[in-house]
C-alpha cells in the first residue's frame, strides 16, 4: 500500500491549516495513497517555549478534527495529523488525531515531551498517559509516535509487541546544531532495530527542518522531501517486512521485554 507524507509550516488559523491538509490529501489520493501523515502541531503554528498552548487546544470532536474527517471521507484516505487537545490543568495535550471514513478512529497523546535543547515543552503541555497506540489500515498495522518520542526506543519496542509492522511519526523537528544528523540517524536506527518501516512527517518552515522521510525495514531511505512544503508517496509492503524479519530475526532473539513504567 502507499503512504503519503506532507510537510508545511502551519499558521495561526486552524481552518486554513486544515484546508492545506485537505489539498495534500487530494494530491496523495490521486497518487494512490491510503494514508496521509501530516506534521506535529498541524493545528496551529508550534508556539514558542514561553507561550501557552492551552488557548489553541480543541477537543477531539472540535472543528479541526471535523474538517480533517470530512477530508478523509472526500478523498478516501486515512489522515494522521498533530493537534492540541485540552488537558486537565492549565496545560494542553499534544495529540495525534487519526481520521478515516469521516470519523475519528484513534488518537495518541505524546508520551515524551521535548524538554531539551533549551526548550521546555512540559511547561505548557501535559504528557500523555496512554498505552502505545496502533492502527490497522489495509491489513497493515502502524504504530504511532510523535517527534521527541523518537529518542526513546522502548516505545517502538512496545509498538512492535502490539504487532506493528511500520511506524508513523509526525514531528516538528526544531533546527539546531547536529539536529538534522540526529533526525536521520534516529529514524534509521528505529527502523533497523525493529525491522519495520518508519515514515516521518516534519514541519517545514523557518524554525523546523522539514525533511520528511521514510526508511524501510533494512534502513534504506525511501524519500526525503527537503526543507520546503510538499508531499511525497512511498510504498509499504508487509511482505518486505516479513522477508527482512526472516533474514534478520533479531526481534525473536531479544532477552528483555519493555514494561511500562
Amino acid at each position: 500500500m502507499r503512504v503519503a507524507l506532507c510537510q508545511f509550516g502551519a499558521g495561526d488559523d486552524p481552518v486554513a491549516n486544515a484546508a492545506e491538509i485537505d489539498r495534500f490529501a487530494e494530491q496523495a489520493a490521486e497518487q494512490g495513497a491510503k494514508i496521509l501523515v501530516a506534521p506535529e502541531a498541524a493545528l496551529v503554528r508550534l508556539p514558542e517555549a514561553h507561550q501557552p498552548v492551552a488557548p489553541h487546544a480543541q477537543p477531539l470532536d472540535g472543528q479541526f478534527a471535523r474538517d480533517l474527517a470530512k477530508s478523509s471521507a472526500a478523498h478516501g484516505i486515512t489522515i494522521v495529523a498533530g493537534s492540541f487537545t485540552p488537558g486537565d490543568d492549565e496545560r494542553a495535550v499534544n495529540t495525534l488525531v487519526v481520521l478515516a471514513d469521516g470519523e475519528l478512529v484513534a488518537h495518541y497523546d505524546k508520551l515524551h515531551l521535548y524538554d531539551a535543547f533549551a526548550y521546555q515543552e512540559s511547561k505548557n503541555v501535559r504528557p500523555g498517559d496512554n498505552a502505545p497506540v496502533t492502527i490497522d489500515v489495509d491489513g497493515i498495522r502502524f504504530g504511532l509516535a510523535t517527534c521527541y518520542d523518537l529518542r526513546f526506543p522502548e516505545i517502538f519496542r512496545a509498538l512492535i509487541d502490539n504487532g506493528a509492522q511500520a511506524f508513523l511519526l509526525p514531528a516538528a523537528w526544531v533546527r539546531g546544531p547536529v539536529k538534522e544528523e540526529h533526525w536521520f540517524t534516529l529514524l534509521r536506527a528505529r527502523a533497523i532495530e525493529n525491522t519495520a518501516y518508519l515514515l516521518a512527517s516534519g514541519e517545514a518552515g523557518e524554525r523546523c527542518i522539514g525533511r520528511s522521510t521514510a526508511f524501510d525495514p533494512l534502513g534504506l531511505q525511501l524519500t526525503d522531501l527537503g526543507a520546503g512544503p510538499g508531499v511525497g508517496v512511498v510504498d509499504v509492503d508487509p511482505a518486505r517486512v516479513a522477508a527482512v524479519r526472516e533474514t534478520v530475526p533479531s526481534l525473536s532473539h531479544r532477552r528483555f521485554r519493555v514494561v511500562a513504567g
